[in-house]
């Protein structure tokens, strides 16, 4: 069988600018497949239904009237959902990966590290609205894992209105240095607004942070989901890498 296409220039952008963004992979059914399957996980975990290792009480985020609390971070989805799992192994996504980071390239998806399903919509309680500048690798600045690539999958398009990604192109070729501890703004930098159904896929070493939405449900609602491949050593089944160094501001 033949590698899928992937096309030079995704390859190209990624390379220059530390990011590249992919349209046109699913169509509409799979995406409302995709989001009713993390709904249903999303209310499941509120109500306790889910193990802990999808859901942490941290990330429980009490509207008025709500019961079960709105839950708005589910934990490990390729484990739990049949299309979120597809949706990592699509082919021209594999091969995308493969040709930044190697054969070698593995989903981290297991140790407590999997995909999430995030629901960064504001209002009282909530606890992802937001995040300062920061790069993944800093993270776990001292491990062997990386690099790696961020994939995410965009479940709604992204604006001011419901808040949208802050890069700085081409800042993965550098070291962190100078890189601001919050949210001031950064030489450079862009605003990079994804449409319903884009995968954008950036460096572990991309200097990144996210915008809070400026409207409030349903118009502030940016629903996504984000997992990891690396290229680095492969971890053991029960290996503890060097405590998540949690340094972006919230």
């Amino acid at each position: 069988m033949s590698a899928p296409v992937v096309p030079d220039t995704v390859l190209a952008d990624f390379e220059r600018d530390g990011y590249a963004v992919v349209s046109g992979l699913f169509d509409d059914a799979s995406l409302d497949r995709l989001q009713q399957e993390m709904e249903d996980l999303r209310q499941a975990a509120a109500r306790g239904e889910l193990g802990a290792e999808h859901v942490g009480t941290v990330f429980m985020a009490p509207f008025d009237g709500d019961a079960p609390p709105f839950l708005h971070y589910v934990s490990g989805v390729t484990e739990i959902s049949p299309a979120a799992n597809a949706a990592f192994h699509h082919p021209v996504l594999l091969e995308l990966v493969t040709r930044i980071l190697g054969a070698q390239r593995y989903l981290w998806d297991y140790d407590g590290h999997g995909a999430v399903y995030q629901d960064a919509r504001p209002g009282p309680g909530m606890t992802y609205t937001r995040i300062g500048w920061h790069s993944d690798q800093q993270s776990r600045p001292s491990s062997d894992i990386w690099p790696g690539v961020a994939v995410t999958f965009h479940l709604d398009a992204t604006s001011p209105a419901n808040g949208f990604l802050r890069v700085v192109p081409g800042s993965h070729h550098r070291s962190d240095e100078g890189m601001p501890g919050g949210f001031e703004k950064v030489a450079g930098e862009i605003g990079v607004y994804c449409e319903r159904g884009d995968v954008m896929l950036h460096h572990s070493g991309l200097w990144h942070s996210a915008a809070r939405a400026t409207e409030d449900a349903p118009f502030g609602v940016r629903r996504h989901i984000r997992g990891t491949f690396l290229g680095g050593r492969h971890l053991g089944p029960d290996e503890r890498l060097e405590a998540f160094n949690k340094n972006a501001a919230r």
